[in-house]
Formats: C-alpha cells, sequence, structure tokens
C-alpha cells in the first residue's frame, strides 16, 4: 500500500464535513421506527443515514481500498483492524439534534493500525471545527475564522484533584441493569460532599455528545470525560484531537491505562503539567470494585 497521506485525507474530511453541517442544519428531523433503537434517547433519523450514505460514498469513491465503519450501516460483528479505517458518526447527538439542542455535530475518523490519525468534529449549529493530524497538533476553527492552537490556554494548570475539576459524563441509553447503577453510583460519589464521602467536583456536564465531550476535555473546558457505552465511530475522531492537545486516554474501568478505541469504555483527561495520571487514579478508586460491562 502506498504512503498514507494523513493531510491530504485531513483536507478531505473537513470538506465533507462542511458538507454534512449543512445537509445536518437544513434538515427536519423525523423519527423512523427501524426496530433497532431501543427507547426515545436513542433515535435515529433520516438525516442520519443521508449524511452517512454522502460520507460514505465520497470516501469510498477517494481511497477504495481503505475501510469504513459507520454507525449507521454497523453491522454486528464487524470488527475494526489493523487496516487504514475511517470510522464515522454521521451525527453525534442525535437527541440534541432532534431536539434542536445546540450540541450535535458530525464526528470523523481516520485510523491507522487501530491508532487515530486524523479526527474532524465539526458542530455545524455554532460553527466550531475541531481537527487534528497525528504529530501536528490540534486546533479550533470557529466561524471560518484562522485555527486556534488547543489546548485554548497556552499554560493549562496543573491538575491538582478532582475536587476543582469539572466533569463530563453521559447516562447514555441503556438505562437499566448493572451498567447503569455503577453510572448512579459513579456520578453520586463524584458530585458528593467530602463530608459525605464524595469528591465534590465543580460540576457534571451532561452534553450529549461523546465527540463534543472529547472536543471540550481537549480545548481545556473540561476536566475529564469518564464515559461507557459509546463505540468507536462516537470517540474516533475525538480521541486523535485530545492526544494531539496533550489529553490523555485511559479505560473507563480501572486498571487500564491503554484502551483499545473499540473497547467502549473511556476516561479521557485534558492536557496539563502534572496530575493526569493521579487523576485517573482518583477516579478508578471512586469505581471501586465496580465494572462497566459492555460488549465490543
Amino acid at each position: 500500500m502506498a504512503e498514507i497521506n494523513l493531510q491530504e485525507i485531513h483536507d478531505l474530511l473537513i470538506s465533507i464535513a462542511h458538507e454534512a453541517g449543512r445537509m445536518q442544519m437544513s434538515a427536519t428531523p423525523s423519527y423512523l421506527d427501524s426496530g433497532t433503537k431501543k427507547n426515545s434517547a436513542d433515535l435515529v433519523t433520516e438525516t442520519d443515514q443521508a449524511v452517512e450514505l454522502m460520507v460514505s460514498t465520497k470516501l469510498r469513491t477517494a481511497y477504495p481500498s481503505y475501510s469504513f465503519i459507520g454507525e449507521e450501516t454497523y453491522a454486528p460483528g464487524q470488527t475494526l483492524t489493523d487496516a487504514p479505517t475511517f470510522i464515522v458518526d454521521p451525527i453525534d447527538g442525535t437527541t440534541n439534534f432532534v431536539h434542536a439542542f445546540p450540541a450535535f455535530c458530525i464526528s470523523l475518523g481516520f485510523v491507522v493500525k487501530k491508532a487515530p490519525s486524523v479526527g474532524v468534529i465539526y458542530n455545524p449549529y455554532l460553527d466550531e471545527m475541531y481537527t487534528a493530524i497525528k504529530g501536528k497538533g490540534a486546533f479550533l476553527s470557529r466561524g471560518g475564522e484562522e485555527n486556534i492552537r488547543l489546548p485554548l490556554k497556552k499554560n493549562p494548570e496543573p491538575l491538582k484533584d478532582l475536587s476543582t475539576c469539572l466533569i463530563g459524563a453521559e447516562w447514555g441509553s441503556d438505562r437499566s441493569g448493572g451498567n447503569f447503577e455503577l453510572k448512579c453510583k459513579v456520578f453520586a460519589k463524584l458530585a458528593a460532599s467530602k463530608e459525605d464521602g464524595g469528591a465534590m467536583v465543580h460540576s457534571i456536564r451532561c452534553m450529549g455528545s461523546a465527540a463534543l465531550n472529547l472536543a471540550a476535555v481537549a480545548a481545556g473546558q473540561q476536566d475529564v470525560f469518564w464515559e461507557g457505552g459509546c463505540w468507536a465511530w462516537d470517540v474516533a475522531a475525538g480521541w486523535c484531537i485530545l492526544s494531539e492537545a496533550g489529553g490523555i486516554m485511559a479505560s473507563g474501568n480501572p486498571g487500564d491505562w491503554d484502551p483499545k478505541i473499540d473497547g467502549r469504555k473511556y476516561l479521557a483527561v485534558r492536557g496539563a503539567p502534572s496530575g493526569q495520571k493521579e487523576i485517573v487514579e482518583e477516579i478508578w478508586g471512586i469505581i471501586g470494585e465496580g465494572r462497566l460491562e459492555y460488549e465490543s
């Protein structure tokens, strides 16, 4: 296989993201009863499918030898290999999109040997484009203005402990069983006062989009994002942007410093001169003996 031109791929993904954004902003969301979605918190729209068809057509035309994994066309049992692969979520934050809540985006990731190598996240409602190429840094462009290098602060503060942190976390669409019970326990311990055995974090944010949560951590607007249950297409682009902004990704379950991109359990921490490892271990301590159990 010829040498992979990451800059060329990055530029194409930006062009595709703009087109997808126009499709999202001009669409009237409508519900589809596909029989595959569990409840009102896990919606699929005609726009999801139309955007993914546009994206897959353009990428397969430009790079016919590369693999493609998309949320709307994913088949159970489909696995991520070492092959160069586009990993795409046409609308991350579909529930937000349906409600016109301004936190939805297209997430376009490219991985090589399962390593995030290019990431593009575009929120068309706010006209914010997050981009990264492995080894070349991460950037934010607002309203077509010149790229701002991430993180937004030139000299991010050290991470001290969870009481100084703004945390991103999501309920998810499957709100039953052991995973839901563990999330409730962890959320409560993060929020509770120290007198009651909690971490007393600054606050917890539920943005409704894993990709935008990761972008916020990369930008330094959130300190941490803990998640279980999302998929590779939710995190592939954001993982690259996070890493290039100096952030780290550990597993959402304790003890794993080398999570898989399709492992479905994630713990992202912003870039900082010190304290990243300690924050991860503090959250793992709150999780304790519990485990998020999601099948890949």
